[in-house]
């Protein structure tokens, strides 16, 4: 019923607190069944990740812009959030509440989504025992490869990436 990767993305939110691993899922997810559209809810889930990745490194101004990003997005699609299994109303006022959060330049914590589908919510547990994380855990604030996994990764692929589309870009003038 639900996207494996939504679920995955729901694992590492929840398990391991990987919301780099999060956005990496949901951007890969998105490029397949929404590509192009910056809207897509799927963007909105990828934002809601980095921002908090942000806000856990203490990047604030990133984390809110991401998050106000995130918002205007949820803000126009709240009956796709139900129908991916989400309180829309709480979740809306947890992205609030975060935001307020961030623009204090708050610490930040662990939250969990308001996921209100008891189908989806038993689903991602299980799957997320599986995996060897434990749902509703503390983030590791120590761990620097966690915290800091956007400066350990290797770029190699989107340096190509990126490569590729400039080249596509000066064909195309």
């Amino acid at each position: 019923m639900y996207p494996k990767e939504f679920i995955q993305y729901l694992i590492h939110f929840h398990g391991d607190r990987d919301y780099f691993e999060c956005h990496e899922i949901l951007e890969d997810y998105w490029k397949i069944a929404d590509k192009g559209n910056k809207d897509s809810i799927w963007v909105g889930f990828i934002q809601v990740a980095v921002s908090t990745y942000h806000h856990r490194r203490g990047n604030f101004k990133g984390a809110r812009r991401t998050l106000e990003k995130a918002l205007t997005i949820f803000s126009g699609q709240t009956s796709l959030l139900t129908n991916l299994g989400f309180d829309s109303a709480i979740f809306m006022l947890l992205l609030h509440s975060r935001l307020s959060a961030i623009e204090k330049e708050e610490a930040y914590t662990s939250f969990e989504l308001p996921i209100c589908d008891l189908l989806l919510l038993k689903e991602s547990k299980i799957e997320c025992k599986q995996a060897g994380f434990l749902w509703g855990k503390e983030s590791n604030i120590a761990n620097e490869s966690l915290i800091h996994r956007h400066k350990l990764r290797d770029r190699t692929s989107v340096i190509h990436e990126r490569e590729l589309a400039l080249k596509e870009r000066k064909g195309n003038e």
